[in-house]
C-alpha cells in the first residue's frame, strides 16, 4: 500500500471538498477536518508499527517519474523523518479541536487550510527528491500565510507578510544551491546527493546557501523577529502548528542536507552555528524575561530552545545529535501545548496581557495543573521529555566545546526564570478583576486536547528508547559520513577533544591537528 502517498493526498481531497462542495457549513467542516486528521494519526501509528528500526537506509519507499529527469515522484523515510510525521499527525487532529469554538468565520475554508498544511509537511518529510522537498518545504508557507492573514489579530496582515518575506527571500540562495547540486551530480535523489563529494569550496557556499534558508526557519538570532509577530497575530491552533512542525523543518533540513552534504563545511563552520546559539539562548531568553504578552514569552523561549537544537547538531556527535532531535520532538510537544494554555485562557478573557490575570490555582485548579507540568517540561524536568533532551545536547556538546555548553547551560537557569514566573503571575496571588475570578475551569473538550500531550511528554520522558530507537541508524549514517570526511578531506582543523574549550575564531580553526574526538 502506498500509505506515503495517502498521507499527502487524503487531507488535499477533503480540502477540495471543504472548498467545493456547495451546503459544507461550519459544524460539517469541523466534523470532515477531524475524520481526516484522525485518520492521518491512524495511518502514521500504521507507519510507526510497520518500521523496522534495526534496518538501514529508507523505508516504505515509492517512486513514480513525474518530469524526468527533472523530478521524481519519490517518497520513502527514514527513522527521523518518521517520527516528525508523528509529531505532525499527533498535534493536528489537536489543533482542529482547539479552534471548535474559538473560529466562527469562513470555517470551511480554515479547516482546509489546516488539512493543505498537514499534507505539505508530511510530504516535506517524506520527499526523496530534493526539488519534491522544495516545493513540499516551501508550499507550506502559503496556508500559514492565510491562517495568520485572515484569522489572526489586529496586526495580522503586517505578521504574515512578514512570515511569509523572511522566510522565502532565505530560501531563494537555497533553489540556487539545488541546482548548482543537481547539475555536479547528476541526480535529484536525495539519496545519491549525501553521498556525493562536492568540493570543499562548493561545500562551503552551498551550506551558506543552504543555512540562509534553514536558519530563518528554525529561527536563528538575528533572523528570528518574524516568529513573535507570527505567534502573536496567528490564531491559537496556527501557533500550536508554527511551533510545533514548522519552526522543525530548519533543523529537519540541517540533518538531511547540511550535515551529510556538506561535512567538511559543517565543520569549517561550527564556530558560526555555535557562536549564535549561544548569543540566542542568551539573548532571547533576557527578552522573555521581560515580556508582557504570554504568547511573546513562549515565542520567545522557542528560540532559545532551537538554539539548542542548533547546538546540538552541530556537536558533530551522536549524543549531540540524538539529543537535538528529541528536543525537536519535545518542544514541538511542549510549545504546543503551552500555546494552547494560552488559548484556553485568551478564549475566556480575550487578553494575553499577563497582568490581566492571577490567582488561577483557586479560580481553575485542573488548568493551573496542566499548566505547571507543562511549564516544568519546558525547562527540563526529570521523568519528563525536556530533561532528556536537554542532558543530550549538553552531554554531545560537552565533547565538542566546553565553553559552549557553559553558556547553553545559562540557558536552561535562564529558562527556569521565566517561565516561572510566567507560572507565579499566572496561577498564585490574588485575581486581578471579577472577570478573571468568574473565568470557568477547563471544559471536558480542553481537557480532552492536553491530556495526550501531557502522555506524551511523560512517555519520552519516562522511556525515551521507544523514540529514539527508529532514529539511531540514520544518526549513525550521519555520524558516519561526518567522521569519515573529517579525517579524508580535513586534516587540519580546531581540536574537539573532550574537555578542552573551542575556539570560536575563524582564524584558528585551522591551528591545531586534527585529534580523534
Amino acid at each position: 500500500m502506498p500509505i506515503l502517498s495517502i498521507m499527502i493526498l487524503l487531507p488535499v481531497l477533503s480540502a477540495v471538498v471543504l472548498v467545493a462542495l456547495p451546503g459544507i457549513d461550519g459544524p460539517r467542516a469541523r466534523v470532515v477536518a477531524l475524520v481526516t486528521t484522525l485518520v492521518e494519526f491512524a495511518l502514521g501509528l500504521m507507519l510507526w508499527s510497520g518500521y523496522e528500526n534495526a534496518a538501514t537506509g529508507f523505508q516504505f519507499v515509492e517512486k513514480l517519474p513525474l518530469f524526468a529527469p527533472y523530478l521524481d515522484w519519490h517518497l520513502g523515510i527514514d527513522g527521523i523523518a518518521l517520527m516528525l510525521i508523528l509529531l505532525s499527525v499527533f498535534l493536528m487532529p489537536l489543533c482542529i479541536l482547539a479552534s471548535w469554538e474559538s473560529v466562527k468565520t469562513r470555517v470551511p475554508e480554515y479547516m482546509a487550510a489546516f488539512l493543505i498544511m498537514e499534507s505539505l509537511m508530511i510530504g516535506t518529510f517524506a520527499a526523496r527528491d530534493i526539488f519534491l522537498f522544495y516545493l513540499f518545504f516551501e508550499a507550506g508557507l502559503i496556508p500559514m500565510f492565510l491562517i495568520i492573514g485572515i484569522w489572526g489579530g489586529a496586526r495580522r496582515i503586517y505578521a504574515s507578510y512578514k512570515f511569509f518575506l523572511y522566510t522565502l527571500l532565505g530560501s531563494v540562495l537555497m533553489l540556487v544551491g539545488m541546482l548548482y547540486m543537481v547539475g555536479e551530480a547528476g541526480s535529484t535523489d536525495i539519496g545519491v546527493l549525501s553521498r556525493w563529494n562536492f568540493t570543499p569550496e562548493a561545500q562551503f557556499w552551498l551550506f551558506l546557501a543552504f543555512f540562509a534558508s534553514f536558519a530563518v526557519k528554525m529561527p536563528m538570532w538575528p533572523v528570528h523577529t518574524w516568529l513573535p509577530d507570527a505567534h502573536v497575530e496567528a490564531p491559537t491552533a496556527g501557533s500550536v502548528i508554527l511551533a510545533g512542525v514548522l519552526l522543525k523543518l530548519g533543523g529537519y533540513g540541517f540533518v538531511r542536507f547540511s550535515l551529510p552534504m556538506f561535512p567538511d563545511a559543517s565543520a569549517q563552520l561550527i564556530w558560526l552555528v555555535l557562536a549564535l546559539s549561544m548569543v540566542a539562548v542568551v539573548y532571547t531568553s533576557l527578552v522573555a524575561l521581560v515580556q508582557n504578552d504570554m504568547k511573546k514569552l513562549i515565542a520567545y523561549s522557542s528560540v532559545a530552545h532551537m538554539a539548542f537544537v542548533t547546538a546540538g547538531l552541530f556537536a558533530l556527535n551522536t549524543q549531540g545529535i540524538e539529543g537535538s532531535l528529541v528536543m525537536m520532538l519535545s518542544h514541538g510537544l511542549v510549545s504546543g501545548a503551552l500555546f494552547l494554555c494560552v488559548g484556553v485562557v485568551y478564549d475566556r478573557l480575550h487578553t494575553r496581557e499577563i497582568g490581566r490575570y492571577g490567582g488561577l490555582a483557586d479560580t481553575m485548579p485542573r488548568y493551573a495543573l496542566l499548566l505547571l507540568f507543562f511549564t516544568m517540561a519546558s525547562v527540563g524536568l526529570p521523568a519528563t521529555s525536556g530533561f532528556v533532551a536537554e542532558f543530550l545536547v549538553l552531554l554531545g556538546l560537552y565533547q565538542t566545546s566546553t565553553w559552549a555548553t557553559f553558556v547553553m547551560t545559562t540557558g536552561i537557569i535562564l529558562g527556569a526564570a521565566y517561565m516561572l514566573w510566567l507560572y507565579r503571575r499566572i496561577a498564585f496571588g490574588s485575581a486581578a478583576g471579577d472577570d478573571t475570578r468568574a473565568m470557568p475551569d477547563l471544559s471536558l473538550r480542553e481537557v480532552a486536547i492536553l491530556l495526550p500531550i501531557t502522555a506524551a511528554v511523560l512517555w519520552m520522558g519516562i522511556y525515551p528508547k521507544s523514540f529514539q530507537a527508529p532514529m539511531k541508524p540514520a544518526i549513525a549514517s550521519i555520524v558516519a559520513r561526518l567522521d569519515g570526511r573529517e579525517m579524508a578531506t580535513l586534516p587540519t582543523r580546531m581540536t574537539l577533544t573532550p574537555g578542552l574549550p573551542v575556539n570560536l575564531l575563524p582564524a584558528a580553526m585551522a591551528a591545531e591537528p586534527e585529534t580523534h574526538r
